[in-house]
C-alpha cells in the first residue's frame, strides 16, 4: 500500500515511517522540507496520488494562541480536500488525551478543531488520542521555572514513549478505520511533580520540584486527571525505568 505520512521527519513521524516500510509498504515522509507543505498547498495532489493511507503527524511551528488554531485549520482543510480529490481510503490522525478537558488552551482548542474538521470531512478515520510524552519531561520542567525551583501542579500524569506511540499508530494505520477516537497512555500512572523529581534526579539536574495544587497545564488551568485516560486504554510496553536507561545510554 501506499502511505502518506504528514510529519514523517518529526519526533514521531521518522518512527513511523521506518515502522511501515520495513513492513514492505510505499511510504512517503510528507514534510515543507521536501516540497508537501499542507500550508500552501504544495506538492499536496501529487503525494497523494494512489494513495490508500495517510498519516497525519504534524505539529505546528508556532504554539501561540491564534497561530496554532490557524494552522491546524489551514492545513486540516487542505489535507482532508486533497484527500478527497485522491480517493484516500483512510485518515489517521494522532490527537491528545484529554484534548475536550482542556479548551482554556490555546492549543488543545486547535487540537480539537483539527479532530472535527477530520469527523466532518467524509473521509474514513482514527483518531488516536496519546497521552504526553516521555521526552517532554525537560520541557516540562523547563517551563515551569521561577528562579531555581520547579513549580509543578499535583496532576495525575500517564506519559509514554515516543517509540511505543510509533508502534500504535503504524499498527493502526494498517487496519481499517474505526470512525472513532482511541487511547494510548503509558504503563505507569504517576503524579506530574513524582515523575518530574524522579527524571530530574536521574538527568543529575540539581533543580528542586515543588508541588502545587493550581492543576495547570502550560499555564492553562486543568482538572486534575485531565492528563490520563478517562476509560480504558491501549497501554504501551516501555516503563519510564527502561525509557530513562535508554535516555542515559545515548547521553
Amino acid at each position: 500500500m501506499k502511505i502518506v505520512v504528514i510529519g514523517g521527519t518529526g519526533l514521531i513521524g521518522s518512527k513511523v515511517v521506518a515502522k511501515l516500510r520495513g513492513s514492505g509498504h510505499e511510504v512517503i515522509a510528507a514534510s515543507p522540507a521536501g516540497g508537501i507543505n499542507t500550508i500552501t498547498g504544495e506538492g499536496l495532489a501529487e503525494a497523494l496520488s494512489n494513495t490508500d493511507i495517510v498519516v497525519d503527524l504534524a505539529n505546528s511551528p508556532s504554539f501561540e494562541d491564534d497561530a496554532v488554531l490557524q494552522f491546524f485549520q489551514t492545513a486540516g482543510r487542505n489535507l482532508l480536500a486533497a484527500e478527497i480529490n485522491a480517493g484516500v481510503k483512510h485518515h489517521l490522525a494522532l490527537s491528545i488525551v484529554g484534548v475536550d478537558l482542556m479548551q482554556e488552551s490555546g492549543y488543545m482548542r486547535a487540537k480539537k478543531v483539527q479532530e472535527d474538521l477530520v469527523r466532518k470531512s467524509g473521509v474514513p478515520y482514527t483518531i488516536i488520542r496519546s497521552t504526553q510524552f516521555f521526552e517532554f519531561l525537560a520541557g516540562i520542567a523547563n517551563q515551569a521555572m521561577e528562579g531555581d525551583i520547579v513549580h509543578i501542579s499535583d496532576v495525575q500524569f500517564q506519559p509514554i514513549a515516543a517509540e511505543d506511540v510509533a508502534s500504535f499508530v503504524s499498527a493502526a494505520a494498517l487496519k481499517a478505520p474505526i470512525n472513532g477516537v482511541t487511547e494510548i497512555a503509558g504503563p505507569e500512572r504517576f503524579t506530574m511533580p513524582e515523575l518530574v523529581t524522579r527524571y530530574l534526579q536521574d538527568m543529575s539536574d540539581p533543580r528542586k520540584v515543588v508541588p502545587n495544587s493550581k492543576s495547570t497545564y502550560y499555564g492553562a488551568s486543568i482538572g486534575a486527571a485531565s492528563l490520563v485516560p478517562a476509560g480504558k486504554a491501549q497501554l504501551g510496553t516501555i516503563n519510564f525505568e527502561a525509557w530513562m536507561a535508554g535516555q542515559l545510554q545515548h547521553a
